[in-house]
């Protein structure tokens, strides 16, 4: 399967389950709701969470995505960058998390909440740039 129609069938979604690699080498799994944004698949992560610290010890992670009929599905095994961990409403990871909780949800009813809410959770973003993909999406 080509990296890019991965890409668009995960377009399509927001849910998936995102694996990163455990320091003994078994997978770690996890639920996350991510948006596709400039060629990559965001995710907003917390710091000092098991995903975000096996992130930074080997920065590969592998994304799953159905269709809840498992009709379909793609696995994307991806490449990996952090962001800084929010630390101020004016930093770029702020507007970074802005963009992708707009790309999921739309507008937020209180911009200066959801701020100081994503700097008290230490929240960052993970970008998974997919370097093979596998799966079946139908006809």
């Amino acid at each position: 399967m080509k990296i890019h129609n991965a890409m668009e069938f995960a377009g399509r979604h927001h849910q998936g389950v995102l694996a990163t690699v455990r320091s003994n080498g078994l997978p770690q799994m996890s639920n996350v709701v991510y948006s596709t944004i400039d060629g990559a698949v965001w995710v907003s992560i917390t710091d000092g969470r098991a995903k975000t610290a096996n992130l930074r010890r080997d920065p590969r992670a592998v994304l799953h995505v159905t269709t809840s009929d498992f009709g379909a599905y793609i696995v994307m095994e991806c490449d990996i960058e952090l962001t800084e961990v929010a630390r101020d409403p004016d930093d770029a990871t702020i507007a970074q998390l802005r963009r992708l909780y707009r790309n999921i949800s739309g507008e937020h009813p209180d911009w200066d909440e959801y701020d100081q809410a994503m700097i008290f959770d230490g929240r960052l973003i993970l970008k998974m740039y997919p370097v093979h993909a596998y799966g079946s999406v139908g006809a």
